[in-house]
């Protein structure tokens, strides 16, 4: 079999897990269920706008760990952008926690990241199961999302104090679609630790949601979008980057990154790995530095906890970043380059330190 024929053996899956899992998160999103969860989060919260702030972390944690992180960033944004609109809070705040949450939450399942699917063929080779790999990545999982909202909140304090008079009331939608879609959505996570390959169940639920959306509103079929475009550009760097490694990269790769798996060398391939994701995407980057793990558990935790909590400095360090900015121009949120990036290192710095501290105690 030739190198790109196994790379498209390893790349296929994931690009239909991409996919399918985007059609179920379009279909969620809009038969209202997030709509619903941000409708129910401002009632909970009782007019207090930090128990709102932390509803939504808690929306964003769940969403990406169960249906992936470009599903946080694509369809929960704009959500937490009128939330923060229609009860008078200044919307950087919930806009910047789904952008962070999207990427540092993003280390717990491997559906959570495209990165994680890929890492879970090397884990697989060596012997680990689902279960072994969730085992495995918690503790720096928990830690990055506990150092994200706490630099979220010492950032965005003053923003989050106060109290808003009423909650927001969702908008109409088919309530049957509504339920079947959340319950499908539902469904999922544990058929994503169950040890199945993640694109069968993400398919399956895909089709599922297609048949009834069709039965139940079928003008909600033209308005699914389906990421063609993206998932060919991810294909394209990942040939690039094959290339690269078959012309000689990976030994001077593993020359820079080094091989041990003491906490000075987790910390070392960690931070390469953010740094790499921060200047050519995160995808590219994990796939060109995993020939410098891919013989150690440990290791390629370690360099899932840099190429997935690390790319929130630059616009383009991860898809999911750059479709949250496309997200935030449509819902009228202007986010300078200078704030992302000064902001974004700080919290990097913290969140990669710390999970990376946590996996070398834990592991």
């Amino acid at each position: 079999m030739t190198d790109l024929a196994v790379l498209a053996e390893r790349v296929l899956p994931v690009l239909t897990f991409l996919i399918a899992i985007t059609v179920v998160a379009e279909i969620c999103d809009l038969a209202g269920v997030f709509d619903e969860a941000a409708h129910l989060a401002a009632k909970v919260a009782r007019g207090r706008v930090v128990v709102l702030w932390l509803l939504i972390v808690v929306l964003a944690c769940a969403s990406t760990i169960l249906l992936s992180l470009d599903t946080t960033a694509v369809l929960l944004t704009p959500v937490a952008v009128t939330v923060a609109n229609q009860v008078g809070v200044p919307p950087l705040a919930f806009a910047m926690t789904t952008h962070w949450l999207a990427n540092t939450a993003s280390l717990l399942l491997p559906v959570s990241n495209l990165t994680n699917l890929l890492a879970l063929h090397h884990f697989t080779a060596l012997g680990l199961s689902v279960n072994e790999y969730v085992a495995l990545l918690w503790p720096p999982a928990l830690t990055a999302i506990v150092l994200t909202v706490v630099v979220l909140w010492l950032i965005h304090r003053r923003d989050l104090r106060g109290r808003y008079d009423r909650p927001l009331r969702a908008e109409p939608h088919d309530r049957t679609l509504m339920v079947v879609s959340a319950v499908v959505a539902a469904a999922l996570a544990p058929a994503f630790v169950a040890g199945i390959t993640p694109a069968w169940p993400a398919i399956a639920a895909a089709l599922v949601l297609l048949a009834v959306t069709a039965l139940r509103a079928p003008m909600l079929v033209s308005r699914i979008s389906v990421p063609w475009k993206a998932a060919a550009g991810v294909a394209v760097l990942f040939v690039v980057v094959d290339l690269a490694l078959s012309a000689g990269l990976g030994p001077w790769l593993t020359e820079v990154v080094g091989s041990g798996a003491g906490t000075a060398d987790l910390l070392r391939l960690s931070s390469i790995g953010a740094a790499s994701a921060n200047a050519i995407n995160n995808l590219p980057a994990y796939l060109a530095l995993e020939v410098t793990a891919d013989q150690s558990p440990v290791r390629l935790a370690a360099l899932l906890v840099g190429v997935n909590t690390g790319p929130i400095v630059t616009m383009w360090g991860s898809l999911a970043t750059i479709l949250w900015a496309q997200r935030c121009r449509a819902a009228g949120v202007t986010v300078s380059w200078r704030r992302l990036a000064v902001t974004g290192l700080a919290c990097a710095v913290v969140v990669v330190t710390g999970s990376t501290l946590a996996l070398a105690l834990t592991a």
